[in-house]
């Protein structure tokens, strides 16, 4: 007979008393687009097992590493629970009154001192993934009456958002290709097995891209590497890096060549195609191959491919938005995808629609349509943020709105940031640095003030605003959250931190006195009776969002707990119907991206003269997620306690390297020194090194004993080093120089510049 142990035996006696509550709740993760519906098990209100949804109606039980053991990094010990400030021992906790009135009491200082547009927000990627989060850091802004804004679009993806201003009349203004129906889809710059799709809701992309090849549809990726998604299914294709825009020249030239345009059915809907035409006739296959090294043969190919197809699409992501042409090569695809006949059809692109118009609405009060210039550059902003690229410059340049405070939300620009090196002593010069975040990464590191803040499943939600108020979704459907776990100790929501901080610092919500009175009301009446630092009433807020779009309420959609489906896009809905530019037609020809057209003879001879050279792209793992996963120690343990520079074995043995041994990767702006890795799928004269390591600057307890790298260290900043049109940073396909390492290892020096 089995005999129970002792231990065993007496919890078992104290569970009589205290028998053990077991629950699940169905909820959605909000790492990244996918939004993959989550069931969630909870003992005595601690959650113990996360898995897919198998009853949700678009994401069918699918679901990544990350979000299945995403409650294991926010319960790291290193979770932020209560303000931390700065004193000259380190960090220590104090309570949310005293943080408040600091932080608000400088706020007040520098405005009286040297006007609203010294303090600035940089927003996160993080903070995009909820519905209020965004509304109530702007209003935080727009109440101190600061345009001081950068973004981390400026880093991987403001030149879809610029092009799409200049060419459909409104910024979120986003199509996308139509993955069910397609029957050609050339995929340039993008891995969605293991990135997902920008923007785009597609979930369980393997699937999705195996089915695109089993209906009898051709599928090409276009990539410097070939990725796990052209393992998966289809045809990959090498191309240089940082040369996309001479693909898509010729592959425009050729569209044209073999009657793929019919340009007697453009003048109904698009102006511009004449000046378009001309700049492409300069650009057949055979003279971009020498640059682009994808055989005219190749290229012809596939224009075949995309012509012949019932439903065909042109998609791009973050290795053709980051290089130095990313808004011309974007521009280019748009062109394509529109002449060719494929926008607005069934299997091309299609425009969704959310639960209300709101670029429509968007456009019409001026929502992210701002037009003030930056005081260093003269750039233009796009969604109301200047380039991140001149941040330094705008905090360390002297003069009229010189930045001197820094709120950071959702974000961790000092590991991805171009010339994070740089970006560092500027940060240092800050008089006031406040990061908003869950974990001390190595911005916050540096901050005056860590504010800690609710991790996804902490709070209630909605789909984010790309499926929400887009409709960027392959399967649209709604869906509504509780929080699953409640916050811990002094942990806060975002919209409820910035609320308080608007009373703080003496400047009223959105600038509106009436709105920062009722919302405070709303807050007092909310904690009645509650334990723990004041909140929002979350769910009464998304409710209301909700009733205003004139959709089911809030409690409605809880009763749907796998997701309510909504009708499917329609193409025909777009075209002549939708587009917001003053003539209502889609402009083919902006005069700012000709402009910047007419510089690239010498872009091409650039890249005759470097075809020698090595260029640098970065990579993505299934574990990590930028910068903020590395803290999970079975995902450290997985990829390694590095990054690694990624090598085809010719280019490594013509420079003295093997597998295993340190290099040295220099740029005119830095240095890192990290082991080489073969990889015979690269393209020669091609090297890879993953992005979001070098957490030597941070405090966090697993990810802090990491030796990786900052790639972003590399990238050049500054007014000159901007893209002109969208403000981006060249991230991506840059020359580099590789050698071996000289001497003996120190550690510390694998982070250094």
């Amino acid at each position: 007979m089995y005999a129970i142990p002792q231990k065993q035996r007496i919890f078992g006696i104290l569970n009589v008393f205290n028998p053990m509550s077991t629950e699940t709740k169905y909820t959605f993760c909000r790492i990244c687009e996918a939004l993959c519906g989550l069931e969630i098990g909870l003992e005595n209100g601690r959650i113990t097992r996360i898995q897919p949804d198998k009853q949700h109606v678009a994401t069918n039980g699918f679901g990544c590493i990350k979000g299945l053991r995403q409650q294991e990094m926010y319960e790291s010990p290193d979770r932020l629970k209560w303000p931390m400030k700065r004193s000259a021992k380190g960090f220590e906790a104090v309570n949310w009154e005293a943080a408040l009135s600091d932080i608000g009491q400088k706020v007040r200082q520098i405005m009286r001192e040297s006007g609203p547009d010294a303090i600035a927000m940089y927003v996160g990627t993080a903070a995009g993934f909820g519905v209020l989060h965004p509304i109530f850091a702007q209003g935080f802004m727009t109440g101190i009456g600061s345009k001081s804004m950068y973004a981390s679009a400026t880093q991987d993806c403001s030149n879809k958002f610029a092009v799409s201003r200049l060419m459909y009349g409104f910024p979120f203004t986003l199509p996308y290709p139509d993955i069910a129906h397609t029957q050609c889809l050339i995929v340039v710059g993008a891995n969605p097995v293991i990135s997902k799709w920008s923007f785009l809701q597609v979930p369980n992309p393997a699937k999705q891209l195996k089915a695109i090849e089993k209906r009898g549809g051709k599928l090409y990726f276009v990539d410097p590497r070939k990725t796990e998604s052209a393992k998966v299914a289809g045809e990959h294709v090498f191309i240089r890096p940082n040369t996309d825009v001479f693909f898509y020249l010729s592959f425009l030239h050729e569209l044209i060549q073999c009657g793929g345009v019919d340009a007697q059915r453009l003048p109904a809907f698009a102006e511009g195609w004449e000046a378009v035409a001309a700049l492409a006739a300069a650009w057949p296959a055979e003279k971009t191959e020498a640059v682009t090294h994808i055989p005219a043969a190749k290229l012809r190919e596939m224009v075949h491919a995309y012509q012949q197809a019932e439903g065909a699409a042109l998609y791009c992501s973050t290795g053709v938005n980051m290089g130095s042409h990313g808004s011309l090569a974007y521009w280019l695809q748009e062109v394509i995808n529109a002449v060719s006949g494929n926008l607005d059809r069934q299997g091309g692109t299609l425009v969704g629609k959310g639960i209300i118009d709101f670029p429509s609405f968007g456009h019409k009060n001026g929502v992210l349509m701002r037009e003030d210039r930056s005081r260093i550059g003269n750039f233009g902003s796009v969604n109301d943020a200047f380039p991140g690229g001149i941040l330094a410059d705008e905090i360390l340049t002297p003069g009229d709105k010189q930045i001197r405070a820094l709120f950071v939300t959702g974000g961790n620009p000092l590991l991805t940031m171009a010339n994070a090196g740089r970006l560092r002593q500027a940060f240092s010069q800050l008089e006031l640095l406040v990061v908003l975040d869950i974990l001390p990464g190595e911005t916050a590191a540096m901050a005056h003030y860590m504010l800690p803040c609710t991790s996804p499943l902490q709070r209630p939600d909605l789909p984010f605003i790309f499926p929400l108020m887009l409709g960027l979704q392959s399967k649209p459907y709604l869906q509504a959250t509780k929080a699953v776990i409640p916050p811990e100790a002094g942990q806060r929501d975002e919209a409820s931190i910035y609320l308080d901080l608007c009373r703080y610092s003496g400047v009223p919500l959105f600038g509106s006195r009436m709105a920062q009175w009722m919302l405070q009301s709303m807050m007092w009446l909310n904690s009645l009776g509650k334990k723990g630092p004041a909140r929002l009433p979350q769910t009464l807020l998304l409710n209301l969002l909700l009733k205003v779009c004139r959709q089911k309420s809030f409690g409605q959609l809880l009763k749907h707990p796998h997701g309510l489906l909504r009708p499917p896009n329609q193409p025909g809905s777009f075209l002549q119907k939708r587009i917001l530019t003053e003539s209502g037609k889609l402009q083919l020809a902006p005069l700012p991206l000709m402009e910047e057209a007419e510089k690239l003879p010498r872009s091409f001879e650039r890249e005759l003269q470097q075809k020698d050279e090595l260029k640098l792209i970065t990579r993505r793992a299934v574990t990590t997620h930028n910068s903020w996963t590395h803290n999970h120690p079975e995902f450290l343990k997985r990829g390694g306690s590095t990054n690694y520079l990624y090598m085809h074995p010719r280019d490594a043995h013509a420079r003295g390297l093997e597998e295993g041994q340190l290099a040295d990767v220099c740029t005119d702006t830095a240095q890192v020194r990290v082991p080489v890795k073969f990889h015979s799928e690269l393209m020669p004269g091609t090297v890879a090194l993953p992005h979001g390591w070098g957490h030597q600057h941070s405090l966090l307890s697993v990810a802090g004993r990491a030796t990786g790298v900052n790639v972003n260290l590399l990238a050049a900043d500054g007014p000159d080093q901007i893209e002109a049109v969208s403000g981006m940073a060249h991230l991506t396909g840059f020359v580099v120089k590789v050698s071996p390492a000289p001497g003996p290892l120190n550690t510390k020096s694998w982070s250094g510049v």
